[in-house]
C-alpha cells in the first residue's frame, strides 16, 4: 500500500480530532475514496485470460484524484483531453500567486478564494486580449494549492495558445510565439482585481498587510504534444510519489523535493498530522474551424486514444489479460 495512505489509514482519527473543523466536503470525500483505494473487498475488477482461459478479480481503485496510487491515471486523462483540443501552435503558461498576507482567506474559506481566483484570472486574461481586438482568447486553468515543501501556496497555472479567434470574420489571428502579455501590467491588474472582488464578497475580509507588489510569471512553453506532456507532469504532481518519503517514524515524517527556483534537492521533516494536512464547456467545433483555417487538414487529425487501463498479466501463463469490468458484490 502507498506509504501516504497507510499513514493516512493509521492517523485518521487523530487527524479529523485536530483538524475536523476545517475539512470540507470534498477533503473528506477524498479521504474517504482513498482509505477504500484497493482494499474495499465489495468493489473489484473483473479480468479473463483468453489462453489459458484463467479467471482473477482485482480490487478496484478509487479513481479520486486526489489519491496517489491512482495519479497515473489523472494525468493520462487530462493529456488524452487537452491532446484532443491541442492546436499546431505555440503555447504559454501564466502563473498567478496568491501573496502570503492573503493564504489565510484561503486556509479559512477555500471555495469561495478559489472561486474568486479563477474568476478574476478568466476576466483578466480576457480584457488584455480584447484591448487588442484581435479576437477571443481561449486557455485552460488548473489550481494548485501547495508547493513543493507542502506550504500552503494557491497560485493558477493558465495555459495559453499562441493566436485568437475572430468569430465575426472566421479568422484566425497568428500570436507573436515569444511574447503574450506584459508580466507586470498583468501582477498590477491581478492586485487591483482581486483586491475589489473580495472587498464585494460578503464571506471574506481583507488583510491590512496588503503587498504592493504581486507576482505573475508568463512564459512560452513549447509547441504542439511535447508542451502538453511537460504539463501534464508539472500539473498533477499528487500528494507525494512514495519514493519521496525517506522516513517515517511515530511523530514525523521526512520527505524529499526540488526546489523550484534552484532545482537543488532539499529534505524537510513534519509532523505526521502537519504531513497529513493537504488535501469551459465543449470547444470541439470550434476547434476544427481553427484547424482548418491554419491549413490542416482535419481528416487527418487523428483523435487520441483514452488512457488505458491498468494491464494485467496473467499469473498462470504470463499472457495479456482481457478487462471484463468492475462489479459490486452484492449483500
Amino acid at each position: 500500500m502507498n506509504q501516504f495512505i497507510t499513514l493516512l489509514e493509521r492517523y485518521h482519527q487523530q487527524l479529523e480530532a485536530q483538524y475536523g473543523g476545517l475539512l470540507n466536503q470534498d477533503i473528506r470525500r477524498a479521504i474517504t475514496d482513498m482509505l477504500h483505494c484497493k482494499s474495499d473487498a465489495t468493489r473489484y475488477t473483473q479480468w479473463h485470460c483468453g489462453h489459458c482461459q484463467h479467471d482473477l478479480q482485482h480490487p478496484a481503485s478509487c479513481g479520486n484524484r486526489s489519491c496517489p496510487q491512482c495519479l497515473h491515471q489523472t494525468t493520462s486523462n487530462w493529456l488524452a483531453k487537452q491532446t484532443d483540443k491541442l492546436l499546431p501552435v505555440h503555447y504559454f503558461m501564466v502563473t498567478f500567486t496568491l501573496p502570503y498576507q492573503l493564504r489565510s482567506l484561503a486556509r479559512k474559506h477555500p471555495k469561495a478564494m478559489y472561486q474568486l481566483m479563477f474568476q478574476v484570472t478568466s476576466n483578466l486574461l480576457k480584457g488584455f486580449a480584447s484591448r487588442e481586438n484581435k479576437g477571443s482568447l481561449g486557455f485552460t486553468s488548473v489550481l494548485h494549492t501547495h508547493n513543493r515543501k507542502r506550504e500552503l501556496h494557491p497560485h493558477l497555472h493558465i495555459i495559453v495558445p499562441c493566436g485568437r479567434y475572430d468569430a465575426t470574420k472566421r479568422q484566425w489571428n497568428k500570436g507573436d510565439s515569444a511574447y503574450l502579455f506584459n508580466e507586470f501590467a498583468l501582477a498590477k491588474v491581478w492586485r487591483a482585481k482581486l483586491i475589489d472582488a473580495i472587498n464585494h464578497c460578503a464571506e471574506l475580509t481583507l488583510p491590512n498587510d496588503i503587498p504592493k507588489k504581486w507576482v505573475v510569471d508568463c512564459r512560452k512553453v513549447g509547441f504542439g504534444l511535447s508542451s502538453l506532456q511537460y504539463l501534464s507532469r508539472y500539473l498533477y504532481r499528487g500528494v507525494l510519489p512514495d519514493k519521496d518519503i525517506i522516513n517515517i517514524t511515530d511523530e514525523n515524517v521526512t520527505f524529499r523535493y526540488k526546489e523550484g527556483e534552484t532545482n537543488i534537492i532539499k529534505t524537510r521533516t513534519l509532523p505526521v498530522l502537519k504531513f497529513l494536512w493537504f488535501l469551459r464547456g465543449n470547444a470541439k467545433q470550434l476547434r476544427l474551424q481553427i484547424l482548418l483555417l491554419l491549413g490542416i487538414n482535419i481528416g487527418t487529425v487523428s483523435t487520441p486514444q483514452k488512457s488505458k487501463r491498468t494491464k494485467c498479466i496473467c499469473p498462470c501463463c504470463q499472457h495479456k489479460m482481457i478487462f471484463m469490468g468492475m462489479n459490486r458484490l452484492r449483500s
